[in-house]
């Protein structure tokens, strides 16, 4: 674990150590992708079944498919509590991104002319769920209500079954999701499926969902081909506390993050010395009750970060730099510091804020920009599976108003044609 201090001479240098620092696959995995992306192209379904059957010991024969049944199933046999916990969870995710949809535009301005913009979904998304044991119905429906609040039609999953094991609670969020079609596959070969099409699988216009470096990969060299929705690394927290939080509390929060995966980075931002060093203490105790210690200890002992500063003033211009994924703001006023944050995925505000309840029944997406692409990029919404059309409409009087100065431009530019266009619908 770092520690670091603002008040240290060589703080700015290490603190730039850590900014620069990056936890992703390296371009080892991209060479491996790119021969499977053009096998799966080149062979379709039986490069897709050989692949299936080395990298998940499954034999999909004609075992492709989870059926609707199966998946209605599977959400009526969840025990009442949790099916509850699921269900308020997709009221709650559904509720908070209906209310992004776009509205369409269509004035007229003083010349006559008529513009605007037409919001229309996408035909088909496909959605990577990552299967098996390590499977989370949280991300099904994360991924897959948004695009049906989109309006999208065809909703495709895939999801690999190794040695044919399918997770229960990722088919009962399908079901509750209304996804229309789930397909026992998985890896850099369903990224590549979904993308071209093979003679069983109909492409699709855009993929989303979390996976491993494979799945990443596969979709950062398939973006143009389909629209993607984010090429996402290891999950990231930073938490932005003063000496009056609980310490129990506040390394529960940080190791909520750290048992994602042994690349994931927790940072806490402190002014209270005293308070840094029970946390780091406590650290140790959270992770002796944890099943999941392994992982998130190498996390923290790898990537964890404790800064300490002389005011959490210098907090938000730390945060900017970092642009994490998650940022948790346990002060008296969070508000005051939200306000200087430019930089982050999804903030917490406040001591009764965990970074946890986000993941699960908050409402906004969990799908969230990692590795600082939250200084130009957003988290996961309608508007990822809809595109805007934009429209014009002139009379000749709007063309009359406007057109000479179009045909000035187009001389200028040297494109005759483009001007003429205009001239001879002006007698000109």
């Amino acid at each position: 674990m770092l520690r670091l201090n603002s008040r240290d001479s060589g703080f700015e240098q290490a603190f730039k150590r850590l900014v620069a620092d990056r936890r992703e696959s390296e371009t080892s995995v991209a060479r491996d992708v790119s021969v499977i992306l053009a096998d799966v192209r080149n062979r379709g379904d039986q490069a897709v079944a050989e692949l299936t059957s080395r990298f998940d010991a499954h034999d999909l024969g004609n075992d492709w498919t989870i059926s609707a049944e199966v998946c209605r199933e599977a959400f009526d046999e969840l025990k009442p509590d949790l099916r509850a916990a699921l269900e308020l969870a997709a009221k709650r995710i559904r509720a908070f991104h209906e209310a992004q949809r776009p509205a369409d535009r269509d004035d007229t301005d003083k010349h006559g002319v008529r513009m605007g913009a037409r919001w229309l979904p996408v035909d088909a998304a496909g959605l990577y769920v990552p299967g098996g044991r390590a499977a989370y119905p949280s991300s099904m429906l994360m991924n897959a209500i948004p695009a049906k609040v989109a309006g999208v039609e065809r909703l495709v999953v895939v999801t690999p079954t190794p040695k044919g094991q399918v997770n229960p609670l990722v088919l009962a969020a399908a079901h509750l999701a209304g996804v229309d079609e789930v397909w026992r596959i998985g890896g850099a070969q369903a990224i590549a499926a979904l993308a071209y099409g093979t003679d069983r699988i109909d492409p699709v216009d855009v993929i989303v969902g979390p996976g491993n470096a494979w799945v990443a990969e596969a979709k950062r060299q398939l973006f143009g081909v389909v629209g993607i929705d984010m090429v996402a690394g290891p999950s990231e927290i930073l938490l932005i506390a003063d000496g009056k939080n609980d310490p129990e509390w506040t390394a529960a929060d940080l190791l909520s993050q750290a048992e994602h995966d042994p690349a994931a980075q927790s940072i806490l931002i402190t002014d209270d010395p005293l308070f840094a060093d029970t946390v780091a203490d406590r650290i140790g105790v959270e992770l002796a009750m944890l099943p999941t210690a392994r992982v998130a200890a190498e996390s923290w002992n790898t990537h964890g970060t404790i800064i300490e500063v002389a005011s959490l003033d210098e907090a938000p211009a730390l945060a900017n730099a970092l642009a994490a994924e998650h940022v948790q703001i346990a002060t008296d006023d969070p508000e005051a510091l939200f306000r200087q944050i430019r930089h982050a995925g999804s903030v917490f505000l406040g001591r009764m804020t965990p970074e946890a309840v986000g993941d699960y029944v908050a409402g906004p997406n969990h799908v969230l920009p990692t590795g600082r692409r939250a200084r130009f990029s957003s988290g996961l919404s309608v508007l990822d599976f809809m595109k805007r059309t934009s429209f014009i409409q002139l009379d000749e009087a709007a063309l009359k108003a406007i057109g000479p100065a179009a045909i000035e431009l187009a001389d200028a530019e040297g494109l005759t044609a483009h001007a003429r266009s205009i001239e001879v619908r002006l007698g000109i």
